[in-house]
């Protein structure tokens, strides 16, 4: 049966749409199906919550839906129609409940002009759709006392309306009061925590975007990113010395659009790394600013904006736009995920529900499961590629969603002003240049003795050093990080030549490779090496099929290996058929416990009725799930076919072989694939980690 979960706010501003956004991510990774519905939105037909949902998630409009609009609720309250409301949303909910195994419904948000007749509606509405009640209470502006007393009272309150309560939640809480809420709330009839999460700025502070929207701003100049936040509201009404001294990093900057030493000090602000980028600016009182400065503000790395209204006007409005978690839905999402990780345990919260188990992988869901599994046992990862903005953005969603400790490479004044022309937050990332750092002379010394054999000395070793990508993978080799991300802005070569030199591959491992993780529809293949090496010889077939194997493993992957060639079984001969065969013998000789087959054509190793006319005995025909390639033609090739004609998604490549984690980027990689290869490098170290300490104990 088809559970409901109904997030209902107990106040107004209480913040539910995180608890929504971390909930669904939750529910996502634990059922095969599910959907979502607001019954009443401002916007029934184009309701952003919905869009950020769907899109997010990857859901349907027929599971993904909003029910009424919030002015068709009104109309039908004030005509005395409250069933008509109840008769619809049930209507609503039962066709998208036929279709998944939960829906999780947000209700309204208690703006409206009487919060308890909306309280009144959405505990009727969940016992109407059959829901449990997960309760949302905001402390902001509460003392820890009136924190616990608004939750008791919630639960009175649903207890009277005989509401199911499966979980209460406090929002919004100063992070200095997590503590002194959680001791001080009391225990409700089932005994089970509440969790208390954290107010949190990125997500409370409102992006230049929201503003212009909210107070129909018209650009006229400067950069177009507008998924910047505004960290604060700067009225300039004061000399320019005096108001560069109180300019703060994202302030939105509110001028006369006349005031030209103002405008013209603010740009000269953003060319100086001892002084802040604003978030953007607003040229008030419908004056045009001197025609000489229009193409110094077109070059401005902030949005400029113009407004009709006087400055106080203007400045009043934007203190009263409030932000919305969708609209920046990967940084704020981001942020938000990050605090529902670090303070709600997903596991006991959902014990409280009886969900079946997902018998799919889908390619989001894998994609999901990357970032708990990097953020289960953390680790430090390097980025050298500190000059591209993907690498910026990746980086700040990384650290929003707490997935590893992050250290960036490159000139620290040019990685910040990058930074800040882009709007990307990299506080709480490590910066480095190596330039600069009191690491070069010891990573040189140790170079220079590790490649003393090929005439290395100290002085050559120290210019080599200043690459970022030797830096970052000497970072690597002396433990200072965990793993290593590089290739965005430089070729495979470059990234794998410095691992190659000085940390090398695993014990018993004589070939670095590869694998792309296919993401199927409801699988997830492995395939092998269809990034590195051209030509391989039998050996070193099964050096990547053994190596493959352990990565499938790593990644939750059964291995059952099929080694490629045009041949199934004995039916053909020839040099390449014999070498891939004779790969084969060697992966059993050296690993007996692993299901591998081959010579094996591909149908034959992935449909199941092929499968059963040429190799009927076979445990690997039919139901392979690694796939190694006879050669790199065969395999880019064969990958990159099957992700365009089938839609699947390819996930790589990810480097095996090395003693320690280095991934590779494509040069066209988006913010996305930097996110999933980081939360990739960042799992392998932590296998890495387990194999060190478990060779330790046996010693």
């Amino acid at each position: 049966m088809t559970q409901g979960i109904y997030v209902s706010a107990a106040m107004p501003g209480s913040g539910k749409s995180l608890i929504t956004l971390g909930l669904a991510d939750a529910l996502h990774r634990r059922a095969d199906r599910i959907g979502f519905f607001r019954p009443i939105a401002e916007d029934a037909e184009n309701d952003p919550m919905v869009a950020m949902v769907a899109r997010r998630f990857d859901l349907s409009p027929k599971v993904c839906r909003a029910g009424l609009s919030a002015q068709q609720a009104r109309g039908l309250l004030a005509a005395g129609q409250r069933e008509e409301i109840d008769a619809q949303c049930v209507g609503i909910y039962s066709e998208i409940a036929r279709e998944v195994d939960v829906v999780i419904v947000e209700g309204t948000d208690l703006t409206g002009q009487d919060a308890a007749v909306e309280f009144d509606l959405n505990a009727r509405l969940a016992n109407d759709l059959g829901c449990s009640v997960l309760a949302v209470v905001s402390a902001k502006g509460r003392t820890t006392a009136e924190v616990a007393d608004a939750v008791d009272v919630t639960r009175k309150e649903l207890a009277a309306a005989k509401c199911s309560l499966l979980a209460m939640m406090v929002n919004r809480a100063a992070p200095g009061d997590l503590t002194g809420i959680t001791s001080t709330l009391r225990p409700g009839a089932s005994g089970k925590a509440v969790y208390v999460l954290p107010e949190i700025d990125e997500i409370a502070q409102p992006t230049v975007g929201e503003v212009a929207t909210a107070l129909g701003l018209r650009q006229i100049a400067g950069s177009p990113e507008q998924e910047r936040d505004v960290e604060s509201i700067k009225v300039a009404a004061m000399s320019v010395g005096n108001f560069l001294r109180v300019l703060d990093p994202g302030a939105l900057v509110i001028v006369p659009g006349d005031r030209a030493d103002i405008i013209i000090a603010t740009l000269a602000s953003t060319f100086s790394p001892e002084f802040p980028v604003p978030s953007g600016m607003i040229l008030t009182g419908g004056l045009a600013p001197d025609a000489h400065i229009y193409p110094l503000l077109a070059g401005a790395p902030f949005p400029v904006f113009d407004s009709p209204e006087d400055t106080y006007g203007t400045a009043k409005k934007v203190s009263e736009v409030r932000s919305e978690i969708w609209s920046s839905p990967r940084r704020k999402a981001a942020a938000a995920l990050g605090a529902w990780s670090n303070r709600v345990d997903e596991a006991e919260l959902l014990e409280r529900l009886d969900l079946p188990r997902p018998v799919r992988m889908t390619p989001l869901r894998f994609l999901h499961e990357l970032i708990e599994r990097a953020r289960g046992e953390r680790r430090h990862i390097v980025l050298p590629e500190g000059q591209d903005p993907r690498i910026l953005r990746a980086a700040e969603i990384l650290h929003r969603r707490d997935v590893c400790d992050l250290t960036i490479l490159g000139p620290e004044a040019q990685v910040r002003e990058l930074a800040a022309s882009h709007g990307v937050d990299l506080r709480g990332i490590t910066l480095i240049d190596p330039a600069n750092s009191e690491l070069l002379e010891g990573f040189a010394e140790e170079y220079a003795r590790l490649r003393a054999h090929k005439g290395m000395d100290v002085v050559r070793a120290r210019e080599i050093m200043l690459e970022a990508s030797y830096f970052g993978t000497m970072m690597v080799q002396l433990g200072v990080v965990d793993g290593m991300v590089s290739g965005a802005a430089h070729t495979t070569a470059n990234t794998i030549r410095p691992a190659l030199e000085f940390v090398k591959t695993a014990e018993g491992v004589k070939i670095v490779s590869s694998v792309f993780l296919m993401l199927l529809p409801d699988r997830v293949l492995v395939y092998g090496d269809c990034a590195v090496n051209p030509e391989p010889n039998e050996e070193q077939l099964a050096d990547i099929a053994i190596a493959s194997a352990q990565t499938a493993v790593q990644f939750g992957v059964e291995p059952r290996v099929a080694m490629l060639s045009y041949s199934t079984g004995e039916s053909g001969s020839g040099g390449a058929v014999d070498e891939v065969r004779r790969a084969t013998e060697l992966v059993k000789a050296r690993k007996p416990e692993l299901a591998v087959e081959g010579p094996i054509q591909y149908d034959a190793a992935v449909d199941a009725s092929i499968a059963a006319s040429k190799l009927p005995a076979s445990e690997v025909a039919g139901q392979a799930t690694v796939f190694i390639f006879p050669d790199l033609n065969t395999g880019n090739n064969t990958y990159k076919a099957v992700q365009q004609s089938s839609g699947a998604v390819a996930v790589g490549p990810v480097l095996q072989g090395l003693r320690k984690p280095i991934n590779d980027l494509s040069r066209g990689c988006t913010v996305e694939d930097i996110v999933n290869t980081v939360a990739i490098t960042a799992i392998q170290a932590q296998g890495i980690q387990a194999q060190d300490t478990q060779a330790q104990g046996e010693q």
